[in-house]
């Protein structure tokens, strides 16, 4: 049977699903009629062959508790050596409801209440949270965008800030979240290396690794053996197929204590068996997703090159970061008149668009703002008019009228 879901530009209403993106704007304080295009997930149908395999499923009746056998380790096996040439084993294999928890659950097991972890700003906001709220200590080797209007590391500031507060745990955002920036295999050495000599281990959300459009993206324990003992390494088909609200991350740990630290939080915190429909949506999208998921780059790669051609042309001020992976794009608003605040405020209530303000990520990200482009181009085009109405209003008039700051939402 042919893969069905191939029309990007069909605008599929998703109001009135409890839908997180469409459906919760006055709750989380925006007008109700606002455009969203914030949330990490995309406005698009998933594969028909990961729909049929739901339905099928769902035909039987019974939804009892549930595991995977060894054909679901041969589809991510498969998957992850097709596209990221990585050869991995049965049992470095954990399954979590989400990389986010597996992120708090690396924070609990290898690290102590008032320790340090080490981060990048400006940074996905969770890495933070899972830090704070676990009563850890929140250290950033804040990114620099340099001259080439890409992002870039300060090793010198990397080892510094792990030597200082006595760094054990580093949470790697590859490709990182928002800047686009996939770190390439000599950067990625140069950090590991640092990391192997200081003795920190290393969680990285590898997450959005199907999205890569400059280089490739490698995977962070491929590159030495003596990587796989410090690395857990946390994957996901949630944000290649869309598949969130499935709730299924794969995360392997080849070192076996490190696996079992990490297997005893996720016990102690009662996860054990996952969602019924979200292993069989995982094991059929990376058997059967290979069509869709290529038809689905192609459309989302020819957005971002919509986006960066229209800001070039029509928004003076603004600036698209040159990001080389994901489907967010990162826009420096530090050219135009406004100050953060200010450009919060016009972008929600004047301009009525609910994108994700750079504060959340971090200082660093104050004057930035995050669009989700995995969307209908129709869409896209609509946000980028409403942005230029009030970017040309306060270049035309040159000032703008201040008003109370706004509190910043935050995005999943």
């Amino acid at each position: 049977m042919p893969e069905r879901n191939l029309n990007f530009n069909e605008i599929v209403d998703r109001r009135g699903t409890n839908c997180l993106k469409y459906d919760f704007a006055e709750k989380r304080g925006m007008p109700k009629d606002v455009l969203p295009l914030w949330v990490a997930d995309m406005d698009f149908k998933t594969s028909s062959y990961i729909e049929d395999a739901i339905i099928e499923r769902t035909k039987h009746g019974i939804f009892g508790y549930s595991e995977v056998q060894e054909d679901y380790f041969q589809a991510v096996a498969g998957w992850m050596k097709r596209h990221h040439d990585w050869i991995v084993k049965q049992n470095w294999l954990l399954k979590t409801p989400g990389v986010v928890l597996a992120l708090a659950m690396a924070v609990k097991a290898y690290t102590e209440s008032g320790d340090a972890v080490l981060i990048q700003k400006p940074v996905y906001y969770p890495f933070s949270e899972v830090i704070i709220d676990n009563g850890r200590v929140v250290v950033s080797n804040d990114l620099y965008l340099g001259e080439d209007n890409k992002y870039h590391i300060d090793f010198d500031d990397f080892e510094r800030k792990i030597i200082e507060n006595h760094v054990k745990l580093f949470l790697l955002c590859n490709p990182h979240n928002p800047s686009g920036r996939v770190f390439t295999k000599e950067e990625l050495t140069r950090m590991g290396d640092l990391c192997l000599k200081h003795g920190v281990i290393v969680v990285s959300d590898e997450i959005h690794n199907d999205f890569v459009w400059k280089g490739r993206h490698t995977v962070f324990a491929s590159i030495k053996k003596e990587y796989e003992d410090i690395s857990i390494i946390c994957t996901s088909p949630s944000k290649t197929f869309n598949l969130a609200g499935m709730l299924i991350s794969n995360i392997f740990i080849p070192n076996r204590k490190l696996k079992h630290r990490f297997r005893c939080e996720l016990h102690a915190a009662g996860i054990s068996q996952l969602n019924v429909l979200g292993l069989v949506a995982a094991q059929a999208a990376y058997e059967y997703g290979d069509e869709w998921y290529e038809a689905m780059l192609a459309y989302v790669k020819e957005n971002i090159a919509y986006v960066k051609k229209y800001v070039r042309e029509n928004l003076p001020g603004i600036t698209v970061v040159d990001g080389e992976g994901t489907y967010l794009v990162w826009l420096d608003f530090r050219g135009t008149n406004m100050d953060a605040d200010e450009l919060d405020r016009r972008i929600i209530y004047d301009a009525k668009l609910w994108i994700d303000s750079g504060g959340i990520f971090g200082e660093s990200g104050k004057g930035f703002q995050r669009i989700n482009v995995a969307t209908p181009r129709k869409i896209i085009i609509e946000c980028l008019d409403r942005i230029k109405t009030i970017q040309l209003e306060v270049n035309n008039n040159g000032i703008y009228n201040k008003r109370s700051s706004i509190s910043t939402v935050k995005e999943i």
